[in-house]
């Protein structure tokens, strides 16, 4: 959990649900009745009275997300909503996202969730910003951009992830702040809902919604997290994490195989059955891989020579609830395992669900706390007393361990000779920003990658989309590469978008550019920086991009043609021409889509069905649709054309695009008419 304000944290197992005294009976006995069960774990459930409280209003922010207009809690009168207090960087907010889809699928027609994004860092409170993050953790609940924490303030919150709960009327049933309370809100819920609808009060309408993934196509790659290369078998291993899969290729980019199904998923097996939740940080040992498997709460083992499987090494797959010392790997629960680092036979882990650092024996298959507390925070000392805040990227220089301790804004040292943690750079949780200088003037933005390299340490620092280098004995920080804003330029001076893994090979740095869809590769020497093509790489067949075919579809813009003229007696052909922005191509792994028809005139002009409507991943520009002109006299055309279209290397954001023409059609008995009629546009670059 994470308060606001820059002060002592509360111990990880304190939790508050505040109730409303003259709410409902239901709702104050349901919440009370948690406090002692096992939906609480072993959180401390703390239970209050107040007078009934409205809920503000959600207003005040800087816009919605997933939804094609603003809401407001007095036009959800009739419903539950649940808002869902978070910021994107937080690892505790990424922890109740599965609890709320739960929450969504169970309560559609009865709750509305709203995430009220409260943003921490400078780089979370830009809609851009947060719209990706809903892209690549498939929310698909209402999200309010609250930038200046105007609805924070209103219902008085100071934790992330906090949830309030609002009855039909628009009464503040209760709230709960931290992770595990799924059992909770259900059980609320389950009473509330059926009592509202025996009063008459309940509105059961779905809500519609303009979801954000719609939006957007798929690419080849989906929010890569780490990287790995490897000179000596010239092989780059890439978490596709959106993906659910590790992508290995030659370090040219030539494509040589991909692990795991892309189906987000925990089983063991070979290669074309194995699956991976959000894979992150990788180790590699010989012809043995070791993956972070972040989302499923595992460590997996992948072995690359015979028999080629993957095997679970460490975890249970439960999101672990409570301190840690010791114990056989496979029965020891983990929490967002981040990155990984191997020493000999020793594997450390960046456990930034817990902020900590374990270690993995492997060859007696142990787990072991190896530094930190468990409590939220930077402080230095000795090794089980110094305290991380999500620690998401560890190197090792041979003799001490550097971590990326991304929410506290810090690069720490970890010496396990001398037992203790140090502090090399950076200032602390809420003190952040973006400027080089020696120890702490040195200000980050959420690093989330560290490299040991020579008697160096780069860093990814994630926010403020750079590349940053670290002299540990100096303790010194200065900037490599990148200009500090987000985007996606080559050459001397490029540009990242949240990167947040580096790996070395050769003298070229490998960059995992997250928000870019891409590997980016660094001369070290020259600084020249290029987008590594990966040959003959397609996004998994379970993630193809579609769209609804309710409606227009997304984006949609709509164009009324000159009317033109036709020759009327005999066959024609409608010619639709789209010009697509300067090094963009359409996307050969989505179906694009159209639908041709008549909207006056039906009995002057036919279509043939066969080829009116089609949609696939072989439907090309131009388009041409055979056409009947059968007399004289006027008639409309209606085409309806969606297509998904990337950049020519096949990273960054992949746009769909809805074209809706109306193109009034002359149709005469006349010679000189044409037997054509042209329809065309032109996309602007975004």
């Amino acid at each position: 959990m994470k308060p606001k304000l820059n002060k002592p944290l509360l111990p990880a197992v304190a939790v508050m649900v505040m109730l409303v005294a003259a709410q409902a009976s239901f709702v104050k006995r349901i919440f009370a009745q948690s406090a002692t069960s096992e939906a609480a774990g072993s959180f401390r459930a703390i239970a209050q009275t107040a007078p009934r409280a409205r809920a503000p209003e959600i207003t005040g922010g800087r816009g919605w997300l997933n939804t094609a207009k603003p809401l407001s809690l007095a036009a959800l009168k009739g419903k539950f909503v649940l808002l869902d207090f978070w910021t994107y960087g937080c690892i505790n907010c990424m922890h109740v996202i599965p609890d709320l889809k739960k929450l969504e699928s169970k309560y559609a027609n009865q709750l509305v969730i709203i995430g009220v994004h409260s943003g921490k860092f400078d780089n979370e409170k830009d809609t851009e910003n947060i719209r990706r993050v809903v892209v690549r953790y498939g929310i698909e609940h209402p999200v309010y951009n609250d930038a200046d924490f105007a609805v924070w303030r209103a219902y008085k919150t100071n934790m992330w992830p906090t949830w309030v709960l609002i009855d039909p009327k628009g009464y503040i049933a209760g709230s709960t702040a931290g992770e595990g309370y799924y059992d909770v809100i259900d059980a609320a819920l389950t009473k509330g809902v059926a009592e509202a609808r025996r009063r008459g009060e309940l509105n059961e309408e779905p809500l519609k919604l303009a979801l954000e993934h719609a939006k957007v196509g798929d690419q080849p790659l989906a929010f890569p997290g780490k990287v790995l290369a490897d000179a000596k078998s010239d092989r780059l291993f890439v978490s596709d994490s959106s993906h659910n899969r590790i992508v290995v290729t030659k370090l040219d980019g030539t494509l040589i195989e991909t692990i795991g199904t892309g189906e987000a998923g925990a089983k063991d097996g070979p290669f074309g059955v194995a699956s991976f939740f959000r894979p992150q940080g990788l180790a590699l040992e010989g012809d043995t891989l070791y993956v972070a498997d972040t989302g499923n709460h595992l460590v997996r083992r992948v072995d690359l020579a015979k028999p080629r499987v993957v095997e679970t090494v460490a975890g249970t797959g439960r999101q672990a609830r409570v301190q840690f010392k010791s114990g056989p790997a496979r029965d020891v629960d983990l929490s967002s395992p981040w990155d990984v680092q191997l020493v000999g036979r020793t594997l450390y882990v960046a456990m930034a669900g817990l902020h900590q650092i374990w270690k993995l024996d492997l060859d007696k298959s142990q787990l072991e706390l190896f530094a930190g507390s468990g409590r939220e925070g930077r402080r230095d000392g000795p090794l089980l007393e110094a305290s991380f805040a999500q620690p998401s990227g560890i190197t090792t220089d041979g003799r001490t361990l550097f971590a990326a301790d991304s929410e506290a804004n810090v690069i720490r040292a970890i010496d396990p000779d001398r037992g203790e943690v140090r502090t090399l750079a950076g200032a602390d949780l809420f003190e952040f920003g973006d400027a080089d200088g020696r120890g702490g003037d040195v200000r980050l933005q959420h690093p989330l990658g560290v490299l040991a390299l020579d008697d160096k340490i780069l860093i990814a620092d994630t926010y403020n989309h750079k590349i940053k280098e670290l002299d540990p004995q100096r303790r010194t920080v200065k900037t490599l590469l990148g200009t500090g804003q987000p985007g996606q330029k080559d050459a001397r001076s490029p540009s990242f978008y949240e990167p947040a893994g580096l790996s070395v090979a050769n003298g070229r740095l490998y960059v995992a550019d997250t928000n870019n869809h891409a590997v980016r590769v660094v001369d070290l020497k020259t600084k020249e920086t290029s987008t590594l093509r990966i040959k003959g790489l397609e996004p998994p067949v379970a993630s193809a991009a579609t769209v609804s075919t309710e409606g227009d579809g997304p984006n949609v813009e709509e164009f009324k043609v000159p009317t033109q003229r036709l020759r009327a007696g005999d066959d024609g052909v409608l010619l639709v021409s789209v010009e697509l922005p300067a090094g963009y191509h359409l996307n050969s792994a989505a179906p694009q889509r159209y639908k041709v028809s008549v909207e006056d005139g039906a009995t002057l002009l036919t279509l043939d069905a066969q080829t009116a409507a089609r949609s696939g991943k072989d439907v090309q520009l131009p388009l041409r649709v055979p056409l009947r002109a059968n007399a004289s006299g006027p008639a409309e055309l209606r085409v309806r054309l969606t297509i998904y279209y990337c950049r020519e290397d096949n990273t960054g954001t992949c746009h769909v695009k809805t074209l809706v023409f109306r193109a009034p059609v002359k149709i005469e008995d006349a010679e000189a008419a044409p037997h054509e009629v042209k329809v065309q546009s032109k996309i602007e670059a975004k």
